[in-house]
Parts: C-alpha cells; sequence; structure tokens
C-alpha cells in the first residue's frame, strides 16, 4: 500500500486560478527525487483562511491517512498569512526546529528570510512541516530539513520511508 503524503498550497491567488500552482508541484517534484518508498498525495489548493486550511490538515492528517503534510504559503508577517496558526491550533505538539533550520538556511539566500515564520508540529501519527511558497526556497528548506523527517515519523509510529541516498540522505540513529 502507498504511503500518503499530504500536500497543501495555500495562496488565494492559485485558489481562484489567478496563476499556477507552481510550489505544489515543486513539493511533488522534490518528493519524487527523495522517496523510494510508494507514495502518493492528497493534494489541496485552498485560500489563506485559517479554519480552512485547519479543516485541511485535519482530514489529511484523521481521514486520509497522511504521515507527512507538507504545506507551502501562508508564512510571512503580512494579516493573510495564518498557516503557522493552522498548524499550531492542530497540532499537540510543535516542533520548532524545523522552522529555525529552515530560516538558517534560507538566510544564505535572502536576508528577508527572517521574516518568514515556518514551523512544524505532530498531530497523533502526522508531522506537518509549513515551507515558504517560493519554489526555490521549496528545495533550499526541504533539502535542509528533510534528513530528519524519516526518523521523525519512525518516532510517530508512521510507516517508513525509504529515500533515494544519492538525493537525501535520512539520519536514522545506529541500532545496537
Amino acid at each position: 500500500m502507498a504511503i500518503k503524503i499530504g500536500i497543501i498550497n495555500v495562496s488565494d491567488r492559485a485558489s481562484k486560478g489567478i496563476y499556477e500552482d507552481i510550489p505544489g508541484k515543486a513539493i511533488v517534484e522534490t518528493l519524487n527525487e527523495y522517496l523510494v518508498s510508494d507514495w502518493e498525495s492528497e493534494y489541496a489548493v485552498i485560500p489563506d483562511e485559517q479554519d480552512q486550511i485547519e479543516a485541511t490538515m485535519k482530514d489529511m492528517a484523521d481521514n486520509k491517512g497522511c504521515c507527512l503534510v507538507i504545506t507551502s504559503g501562508g508564512t510571512g508577517p503580512a494579516k493573510r498569512d495564518v498557516t503557522p496558526e493552522a498548524t499550531e491550533a492542530v497540532c499537540e505538539k510543535m516542533m520548532p526546529g524545523f522552522g529555525e533550520l529552515m530560516r538558517m538556511e534560507s538566510l544564505k539566500y535572502v536576508p528577508t528570510a527572517i521574516l518568514s515564520r515556518q514551523t512544524a508540529g505532530i498531530r497523533n501519527n502526522t508531522l506537518i512541516l509549513n515551507l515558504p511558497g517560493k519554489p526555490k526556497a521549496i528545495r533550499q528548506c526541504l533539502d535542509a530539513v528533510f534528513p530528519a523527517v524519516p526518523y521523525c515519523i519512525d518516532l510517530i509510529e508512521g510507516p517508513f520511508l525509504e529515500c533515494n541516498e544519492n538525493i537525501i540522505k535520512p539520519f536514522r540513529p545506529k541500532t545496537s
């Protein structure tokens, strides 16, 4: 059975068809490179509305069986950027190290990375990870944090994610 991964592009304009959903496609493309495991996506493009973001995250985690939900967009300081608030509202545990590392990585490229509020959290057996909305930044951030994702999913009793180690090398502690 395929592993399920949720992908949510949070964008007022993409949800209205004003522009193409490039961030969501960038996440799929990156995961296709990273993962050897058979996986399929649960996919959504939704507006920057906290109640819709929360409902979509909950549905993917609780009903669709996603072990990982990755969002893009809605992490900046603008009034409509509410993805981190939605993530905090639906998670039992926050994982601030993911956001810290993503900001550190992004600061190598743009000084405005300090404005980003990416975060991550755990809802039951699901890791929810907030990424920025720009495709280039998505790849940079995923390259930085993904080595920790498979082990995090192991720890929350999710499925075993096998990676293409020529592309991304997951870290799992050696067993004795």
